[in-house]
């Protein structure tokens, strides 16, 4: 008996072993496809930072497409996007308290539904590649208006600050959305 749990606890624990450099292997392969970059804001006292990974085009139909219409987006790829701000800030009227926040969105034709959550997921999508967001976490909800991007399209996704405005502008193919903030 000693023997049959000996070479049991070997084979599971080597099972365990190739399971995990395997997956720490998809991990890599997956992130050089979509590589993690950083957006940040600051004027004045205001500090914003974006991490999030960032998936290219590829000659693919993105929103309708990989990116289906009405369904939960994590807003990039891999890991869920992080969205911390230093300082309290209003969005489409609601207050959005200093912190940490996960940001996912909801894509249409012609708006999105953006929305701040306060859980932090350790990856975007889950086993069934649906969205890992808890709707009973979300912060702040609002919805934004699609431009339609005239130039050439975006080939990687994209998130960047307009100081004018000032917004948080999402970017990919032909598609751009502003978040406003103040």
């Amino acid at each position: 008996m000693n023997k049959f749990v000996k070479w049991s606890a070997i084979v599971i624990g080597s099972l365990a072993l190739v399971l995990f450099i395997a997956f720490k292997f998809m991990q890599a392969t997956t992130k050089k496809a979509s590589p993690e970059t950083t957006a940040v804001y600051q004027e004045g006292e205001k500090e914003i930072k974006v991490v999030y990974s960032q998936p290219s085009k590829k000659g693919r139909e993105i929103f309708g497409g990989l990116v289906p219409y009405g369904k939960v987006w994590r807003t990039g790829a891999n890991e869920a996007t992080t969205f911390t701000t230093k300082n309290e800030l209003v969005i489409d009227g609601k207050l959005l308290p200093a912190g940490t926040y996960t940001l996912w969105t909801i894509p249409e034709t012609d708006k999105w539904t953006v929305i701040f959550n306060n859980k932090n997921y350790s990856w975007g999508v889950n086993f069934d590649s649906e969205a890992s967001r808890e709707p009973e976490a979300d912060v702040l909800t609002l919805v934004v208006p699609v431009q339609k991007i005239s130039s050439n399209p975006m080939e990687k996704f994209t998130i960047a600050f307009d100081k004018t405005t000032p917004s948080m502008d999402l970017l990919w193919d032909k598609t751009k959305v502003s978040v406003p903030f103040n």
